[in-house]
């Protein structure tokens, strides 16, 4: 099953040369072969042993590759942070033959850490994340909440077998072939507890004493889950006036369904907490694949007063957004969006929640979930 992916790859590189990053399995190379005619550009394939030993060993075989088909102007390499002293070939073809590059990866780990060129902005960079609301037909939300949303885990007859299989290849090639981490079981026990506090924010001293490693390295391992595209972080913001802002980060895993396979959640039940925080991390995915798919410079945060007052996500400085899973609110659901929207800061306040009646109360919009993601996807939201 051929899923419409919203990010448009040939109308991306009509512009500019892109490294098109993501997680493994969120459908990149599936997603090229969509996109592309194979007559129409030229594909190299890293995960390939051949192609990757010849030009591991003589990077500048490329151009020979490349010289064979003299009618392409557009070169794929997928997985280039196998090789990454390419860029450098990859830099010269841009400058010297007017190339467009389309360079695929799933870590950025390995190409920061050898100081690679990283084409000094003659590529922009794009992501693609797990399947969205928009993207599905019939979209099933406890299932998304219980599965997430890579793509052969939310289509497959047995999803949960996939999980297990993901989590495995995860920790065994991108953290043991890379040697991303010298301790693979303190970095597994890292895994768990990262998985577990998802969504809150972060205390590197409790985590760290949780799974017995310092708190430097603990801040070292969430650099890596970052560089590996596995998690994101929301930053505190900081700009009210009349309350006083924690500026403590908060930090995601990209896929509600990886989260619980790592935290060992088995079921994940309407109407209980572990749902009411699957619920909103799953409007965060959806909220960062907006931004990113619509090539948005917005930032993605979230409020929280030191009294404790906290508003779930801050899209740059104009929309405010709260989420629960209470199917009928009350004004005490209400109290800290009012209490930001005191500051006059925010265009926009909503609360997105099960709630299926769509109203406004003073300044807030309450909307029905499903309203609220049609219509940021239709741009309705976020301007």
């Amino acid at each position: 099953m051929n899923i419409q992916r919203i990010l448009n790859l040939p109308q991306l590189i009509t512009k500019k040369s892109f490294f098109l990053f993501g997680p493994r399995a969120t459908g990149k190379t599936t997603l090229l072969k969509l996109s592309f005619s194979a007559d129409k550009v030229i594909f190299i394939n890293l995960l390939r042993s051949d192609i990757y030993l010849r030009l591991s060993n003589a990077p500048h075989e490329l151009e020979e590759m490349i010289a064979v088909d003299e009618q392409s102007n557009v070169v794929i390499i997928d997985e280039i942070q196998r090789v990454p002293m390419l860029l450098n070939e990859v830099h010269r073809l841009i400058e010297e033959r007017h190339l467009t590059f389309l360079l695929t990866g799933s870590s950025a780990r390995k190409l920061k850490q050898q100081g690679v060129n990283l084409l000094a902005g003659r590529a922009w960079q794009a992501n693609l994340y797990p399947l969205t609301f928009s993207e599905l037909d019939n979209f099933d939300l406890n299932r998304y909440l219980q599965y997430g949303g890579l793509p052969a885990v939310y289509l497959s007859e047995e999803p949960r077998e996939e999980l297990n299989a993901y989590v495995h290849t995860y920790l065994t090639e991108e953290i043991q072939a890379e040697s991303l981490v010298r301790r693979i079981p303190a970095f597994t026990r890292f895994l768990e507890v990262a998985a577990l506090t998802s969504g809150k924010m972060l205390n590197f001293t409790e985590i760290a004493s949780d799974t017995g490693v310092p708190s430097s390295t603990v801040r070292e391992y969430y650099h890596i889950l970052e560089d590996t595209f596995v998690g994101f972080m929301v930053k505190g913001w900081t700009k009210t006036v009349k309350r006083k802002a924690i500026a403590r980060a908060k930090f995601y895993l990209f896929d509600i369904g990886v989260r619980n396979t790592l935290a060992q959640i088995d079921t994940v039940a309407p109407k209980t907490d572990i749902y009411g925080q699957a619920f909103e991390h799953f409007i965060a995915m959806e909220l960062r694949a907006y931004i990113s798919y619509r090539r948005l410079r917005l930032e993605l945060s979230y409020w929280c007063s030191v009294h404790g007052a906290e508003v779930d996500f801050i899209v740059g400085d104009d929309v405010a957004i709260e989420v629960k899973t209470s199917h009928k609110i009350h004004d005490k659901h209400l109290k800290n969006l009012s209490l930001l929207a005191e500051e006059k800061i925010c265009k926009r306040h909503i609360m997105v929640s099960f709630d299926p009646i769509k109203r406004k109360k003073g300044v807030i919009d309450i909307l029905p979930w499903q309203e609220f993601l049609t219509r940021l996807w239709r741009d309705e939201i976020i301007c």
